[in-house]
């Protein structure tokens, strides 16, 4: 009998084991994170990752429940995209995903999530082929018709330039995307397109394209690249005596540019979403970040791309506690009810197709500082 007694105890203790250990894990909120950690597209990772992490510190718990972080590198690769959601899915059963930083990698994870049913909110992929057709992929971000628009309407109208041209890299969807919304844009308002010039990823050389460049003399050029390219570009122009201006977009919003451009990017125009560090009147979510963001990195300044991240996740938590349950297909749900969510980068309503309807910004480098010129409204 006194056998019989200790195995049924030591059978009741396994069993309130387990239970705990299943009820410990429900209890926890499981939010993935795939981004670019190495590879090519790694500095923009990172950023929103940080500015992630920074919103999880000051809210940890939602519903009163424990949030943990799930953090998987996708190496800046599409297959590998693929491959962090899939394990952040089967493996770690996150209830909801935030990322990436490119457009591409958001494609191939997206993929992967609307097949399984969980919901993913995108940081920085601007492309409109990221949400298109999908019921779980969301965005904090506006997209490139609209900003490539807003670069466009810019050129042509607060700086009355009436000539331009491009600069695409063939090899990278955002900036095909963005180079065609521009000239559509453009030449809609009247401008004339005098030039449109290719390179790949990874060329250092621009030369050949500059020089063509200096020869159709157009007023601006219209550059979106990534902000370690875009570096080089404006560093060549300037060495070949290119006098007119360029003007990018939100993936050349980065701290490091004046470090690798020096004073080739003085006076280069980007847009980007409603947040700087420089902005006057900041919204109050923006100036709670700014200041925290400070306060965690004092000796690196935040951007737009932490702003995202840390954004990603104040509209996971909104969305979970409006819909008072952390199951993906009623986050899911709660996503497509955001409306005038206050967030860093100004007022964030999700639309029909699951894109971020906000405020677009342009950014002027002035003595080797970003200096936020105000907001710019789009011609489309």
């Amino acid at each position: 009998m006194r056998k019989v007694f200790t195995a049924l105890l030591l059978a009741l203790a396994l069993a309130l084991t387990i239970a705990g250990a299943s009820m410990g894990a429900d209890d926890v909120i499981r939010i993935g994170v795939f981004n670019c950690l190495t590879g090519q597209n790694a500095f923009g990772g990172q950023l929103e990752l940080e500015g992630t992490q920074l919103a999880h510190k000051l809210n940890p718990e939602i519903l009163g429940r424990k949030v943990e972080l799930v953090v998987v590198d996708n190496k800046s690769d599409k297959v590998e995209a693929a491959n962090a959601v899939t394990r952040l899915i089967e493996n770690d059963k996150v209830n909801a995903i935030i990322g990436t930083y490119g457009s591409s990698l958001a494609m191939a994870g997206g993929e992967v999530a609307e097949k399984a049913g969980v919901p993913v909110i995108g940081t920085s992929c601007t492309n409109p082929l990221v949400t298109q057709g999908k019921r779980y992929y969301f965005r904090a971000c506006f997209i490139d018709p609209f900003q490539g628009a807003g670069a466009a309407t810019y050129a042509f109208k607060n700086l009355d330039f009436k000539r331009a041209a491009t600069l695409v890299d063939v090899t990278n969807d955002y900036s095909v995307g963005l180079g065609a919304f521009f000239k559509q844009a453009y030449e809609k308002m009247g401008g004339e397109i005098v030039a449109e010039l290719k390179y790949q990823s990874g060329d250092q050389d621009f030369t050949a394209q500059l020089t063509e460049l200096i020869s159709k003399k157009p007023d601006i050029v219209f550059l979106p690249a990534y902000f370690a390219e875009g570096a080089i570009v404006l560093k060549q122009a300037r060495e070949l005596g290119a006098e007119f201006r360029f003007i990018g977009a939100d993936a050349m919003d980065n701290p490091e540019i004046v470090t690798l451009g020096g004073d080739a990017v003085e006076g280069f125009l980007h847009t980007t979403f409603a947040y700087d560090p420089s902005m006057e009147n900041m919204n109050p979510v923006a100036a709670q970040f700014t200041a925290e963001w400070n306060k965690e990195h004092p000796d690196k300044a935040p951007n737009v791309n932490c702003a995202l991240g840390y954004d990603c996740y104040v509209m996971l938590a909104d969305a979970i506690a409006r819909a008072g349950s952390a199951e993906p297909e009623k986050i899911r749900d709660a996503l497509e009810g955001t409306k005038d969510l206050p967030t860093v980068t100004g007022m964030t309503t999700i639309n029909a197709t699951h894109d971020a309807e906000k405020e677009m910004g342009i950014v002027e480098i002035r003595n080797g500082k970003k200096t936020f010129l105000g907001l710019v409204k789009p011609e489309i």
